[in-house]
């Protein structure tokens, strides 16, 4: 507003003009992207509910002509088929999906709670405390991060099995133990944290020492209240990497144990023995709907979260 008051009216229509067109690619950029992520989103759903046959017939429709809502029921309940010998058997098994929620839980929130005391402590002392060599090893751990995850997950894998047990364990808590320790740390969290704690000003954490104020006792008491958009941002984050993890779980568990499994990995082992039994498109159906069934609650997480993970990004001077 304030430029076009220094414009002339000729200047002023160009300007005008100019901010018309730029404002309407934006929305149709906006527009088309949205189209891609949300189009084969909501296919996934819709053919959630249709019958195999019509999600492989050469006549693709959006919405189902035949609501198939018992396919979400056959994900608890299986298939039972009847073989050439007059036996029943499960051509499609029950996903044990009380289970693999169950340990997705107990493995995010452990995960996530290691994370956020390990991320505060060493956001902390690479934000107010000063020691030799501070910016060196900062700089070393951002250099991690332009590594590949995957060359971890391989050292990760050869430590455990070296020095553990805990590697397809059948027992529950060393199955835990692999899921959680390797990731009770995060590089990127860490400079997320640390870009929050560098604005709040040096001159409160000044003003504690001299009050006798101890790192510890100012860290809980200034530092973590006012930080709480980005840490809750982080708690958010860390539960849903462990959600979408999908390649450790299925390195380190045995789906043997569906009891073992989480939702990622145990959604996968469920579906595969009945796609090897029967065929690849005979489960399409039911493929979709499992898929539809551990989408659902990230969603809700993310939309009832959503204000708090924008305030924490734009807290922390991080933009995208």
């Amino acid at each position: 507003m304030e430029r076009e008051l220094y414009l002339n009216p000729k200047e002023l229509k160009r300007y005008k003009i100019g901010t018309g067109i730029g404002r309407f690619f934006t929305y149709l950029y906006v527009i088309i992207m949205a189209v891609f992520i949300v189009v084969p989103f909501l296919w996934m759903i819709f053919s959630s509910l249709k019958p195999t046959e019509e999600i492989i017939s050469r006549e693709i429709t959006f919405l189902p002509r035949t609501w198939a809502w018992s396919n979400y029921s056959k994900l608890f309940t299986g298939i039972q088929s009847i073989d050439p010998y007059g036996q029943p058997y499960y051509s499609f098994k029950p996903i044990p999906f009380h289970w693999m929620f169950f340990n997705t839980i107990v493995v995010g929130f452990f995960t996530t709670a290691g994370t956020v005391v390990t991320t505060i402590l060493a956001a902390f002392a690479f934000s107010r405390l000063n020691f030799k060599g501070r910016e060196t090893l900062f700089t070393i751990l951002l250099a991690t991060m332009m590594i590949p995850g995957e060359v971890f997950v391989i050292t990760n894998y050869m430590t455990l099995s070296r020095y553990t047990g805990w590697i397809k364990s059948a027992n529950h808590l060393e199955n835990y133990a692999a899921l959680i320790f390797p990731f009770i740390t995060s590089v990127f969290y860490t400079f997320f944290l640390r870009q929050t704690f560098k604005q709040i000003p040096n001159e409160l954490y000044l003003a504690a020492k001299v009050d006798g104020t101890s790192d510890f006792k100012y860290l809980m008491k200034v530092m973590i209240p006012l930080s709480q958009a980005t840490i809750t941002t982080i708690i958010i984050l860390s539960m849903i990497g462990t959600w979408n993890a999908y390649i450790w779980p299925s390195f380190v568990t045995n789906s043997i144990y569906t009891e073992q499994l989480l939702v990622s990995n145990g959604l996968m082992a469920g579906l595969r023995g009945a796609s090897e039994t029967t065929g690849p498109n005979s489960v399409l159906n039911l493929q979709l709907a499992a898929s539809t069934m551990v989408t659902v609650p990230l969603l809700i997480i993310f939309f009832s979260f959503k204000k708090y993970i924008l305030r924490g990004v734009s807290r922390s001077g991080i933009k995208g």
